[in-house]
């Protein structure tokens, strides 16, 4: 997940604040076709403030999701059906795809191929392959496209409905939620010091008996000498 890993929280934010539900659409689209980008983070972060800000507002937030989704499922089962394995052959290794990763999809396929197509969505890592390997094993356009925009929908309402009630409770209780901040990061403070003062008196320990092995070994050897 290289790319995921560059776009910072801050950047979803510039793009947010620039272009606005767009921006939505555009990262989830752009993830579900299959290239690794943060659009659930984006789908959270948008709801997240839909919250407390006047300019976005959750149903919207929620349309432009799962618009979003099924668009760029669509965009990834036609490319997986349409260049199948010889995409996989050239360009897996980017998206780390190898041929024995298909072929244990196409097996899973075969059984759970609607099911997978549904419950994928739910998945990080499936969400982003799973209309593409949908479209590589030849499912059924339509079957595809029920149970896809089913997931989509169901997904961008609960993940929507999830980032903005965690918005409101921040909103609402933001003294509670800055002291429990301030108090995880404490603790964490506090376990990692204990942590680095246990693996200290461990190593000490450690070298301390490495050195007195060959010095007792040594001693037994001269006694033993002296004896004879």
């Amino acid at each position: 997940m290289i790319v995921a890993s560059v776009i910072s929280v801050q950047t979803l934010q510039d793009m947010l604040h620039v272009i606005g539900y767009p921006a939505i659409t555009l990262f989830i689209m752009i993830e579900c076709i299959g290239i690794p980008i943060p659009g659930e983070t984006m789908l959270l972060l948008a709801s997240f403030y839909a919250a407390t800000d006047p300019a976005l507002q959750l149903p919207i937030v929620i349309a432009c999701a799962a618009f979003g989704a099924i668009m760029g499922d669509n965009i990834g089962y036609y490319i997986g059906r349409t260049g199948g394995r010889a995409v996989v052959a050239r360009f897996g290794r980017y998206f780390f795809i190898k041929m024995e990763h298909l072929e244990l999809a196409e097996r899973f396929f075969a059984r759970h191929g609607a099911k997978t197509v549904f419950f994928g969505r739910f998945v990080s890592l499936l969400r982003i392959f799973s209309a593409f390997l949908a479209g590589v094993n030849r499912m059924h356009w339509r079957t595809f496209m029920i149970y896809n925009g089913l997931g989509g929908v169901i997904w961008a309402t609960y993940v929507g409905l999830l980032g903005y009630i965690a918005g409101r409770y921040f909103h609402e209780h933001f003294d509670q939620v800055e002291w429990l901040a301030r108090t995880v990061g404490w603790v964490g403070f506090v376990v990692a010091a204990v942590i680095m003062i246990v693996v200290v008196i461990l190593v000490k320990k450690r070298i301390a008996r490495s050195i007195a092995e060959p010095v007792s070994a040594d001693a037994s050897k001269e006694h033993s000498l002296t004896k004879s």
